[in-house]
């Protein structure tokens, strides 16, 4: 039940917040100084958005890849249900051969879902597809309701009422995605329509999903900002009229790097599910990244038996290999340096023990070990490092081998060289010192 009446506040003006977002400027982060308690649900998931908002960032995926990504998600997901629904556009053929491929799969996760537009027809290829839910969008600021779609807020609500109905009436779960929900008038219309969701969800008994849509990512994480910023109060607010926490599902974007730390927010202040992309795809700036959600999920809840994190890695080569996608070297968990050090003092202490420069296992966890770069600041410790990572050896930082090598490294430099040290340029000088003799490489 509501803790207070809400009702639509119909206004003949668009509320554009423009002390918050004056356009001229940056938007400006204000506070109230009121505070929210976490409310961290017992249960919190993921949603991937890869299929949809991340096709709007790239060249469209074929289906085969659609189905290998499909695959590497359930993989890592490992039947658990943390990686719970994957949304689908269904409009093109290639969109629905896509369906198909990934329904043959049989898996109960991810759980297949479409977006629609807000158009009642459109719960046809919801229903010829076999889906039983699916998005739908449900603008919630004046930007939209006013500037775009030319409606009056009442006339609004009234035309998303409608929609959430249509699909009830076609045995379809809907999820209202309440895009720009972070410019819009939260009291005046965002509460009065969950409100109304709410009753028609008794009416049908089937409770409909809410998506709060971060569409231009002015969400902030930070405890005592004010509404309609305020990730915190977003939530806690919709909680307070009844709306439950697995109800909830935040969507992000990046625009203001905080499209990461805005979903864990969400989790904890009672939304359930967060929705993601891998590698953060999505439109223009991205959504969260998958792969960060899971390994976020993993430090709230602890690590769930049965996910596959290694399998993060598997993904990652599936997106460089078969997507054409270039990671960034420096890019969390999956990049190629992400656990590279190219300091010869870094290099020394991981020498001592691996934990002083290294996040986690990350050899355990996403089968990728340590490693060191050669560059003019590897130092004798460096070289060292990488000589007894790839052969078995134990080797002191003063032989006369660490030596030479070190002198090759130096020359280098001096004649302005800019690029690392290649791998094979190390096995050639290796193989030099050694006199041909290497030991052993490592298994």
């Amino acid at each position: 039940m509501a803790r207070k009446n809400v009702k639509l506040i119909d206004v003949e003006a668009p509320n554009l917040y423009r002390d918050v977002f004056p356009y001229s400027e940056l938007p400006k982060i204000e506070f109230d100084n009121k505070i929210e308690k976490y409310n961290l649900p017992e249960d919190i998931w993921i949603t991937d958005t890869t299929f949809r908002d991340g096709q709007q960032a790239r060249p469209p995926f074929k289906p085969e890849q659609i189905l290998k990504i499909y695959d590497l998600l359930h993989e890592i997901d490992g039947g658990t249900g943390l990686i719970r629904q994957c949304e689908f556009f269904l409009y093109s053929d290639r969109d629905r051969e896509a369906v198909e491929l990934c329904k043959a799969r049989g898996y109960k996760f991810p759980e297949i879902t479409g977006w629609i537009r807000a158009v009642a027809a459109d719960f046809k290829l919801v229903s010829q597809m076999g889906l039983e839910e699916t998005g739908i969008l449900t603008s919630a600021s004046d930007y939209h309701i006013f500037l775009k779609l030319r409606k009056t807020r009442q006339q609004a609500m009234n035309a998303y009422l409608d929609i959430a109905k249509a699909a009830l009436d076609n045995g379809v779960r809907p999820r209202c995605h309440l895009e720009d929900i972070t410019r819009a008038d939260y009291e005046g219309f965002v509460l009065p329509f969950a409100a109304e969701l709410l009753k028609l969800g008794d009416e049908y008994n089937q409770p409909i999903k809410i998506r709060l849509c971060d569409t231009l990512g002015f969400g902030v994480p930070w405890v005592g900002v004010s509404l309609p910023r305020s990730i915190p109060k977003l939530i806690s607010g919709l909680i307070d009229i009844g709306v439950s926490s697995e109800q909830l599902e935040w969507h992000g974007h990046n625009d203001f790097h905080k499209v990461q730390v805005d979903a864990a927010t969400a989790w904890l202040y009672g939304c359930s599910a967060a929705n993601g992309a891998i590698f953060g795809f999505g439109e223009r700036t991205g959504n969260p990244p998958i792969e960060a959600l899971v390994i976020e999920h993993a430090q709230l809840k602890g690590m769930t038996e049965g996910v596959n994190y290694a399998a993060i890695t598997e993904l990652a080569n599936y997106a460089r290999r078969e997507l054409g996608y270039d990671i960034p070297a420096n890019y969390p968990l999956v990049g190629a340096d992400f656990n590279v050090t190219r300091a010869g003092i870094h290099a020394d202490g991981l020498l001592k023990n691996e934990e002083i420069y290294n996040c986690f296992d990350t050899e355990k966890l996403l089968r990728r070990p340590i490693g060191v770069a050669i560059t003019d600041k590897s130092g004798a410790a460096g070289i060292k490092h990488w000589i007894e990572s790839r052969f078995d050896i134990e080797i002191a930082k003063h032989d006369p081998k660490i030596e030479k090598i070190k002198n090759k490294i130096d020359i280098e430099y001096e004649a302005d060289r800019i690029s690392t040290i290649s791998d094979q340029e190390m096995f050639d000088w290796a193989k030099e010192v050694f006199e041909g003799d290497l030991p052993p490489l490592r298994a």
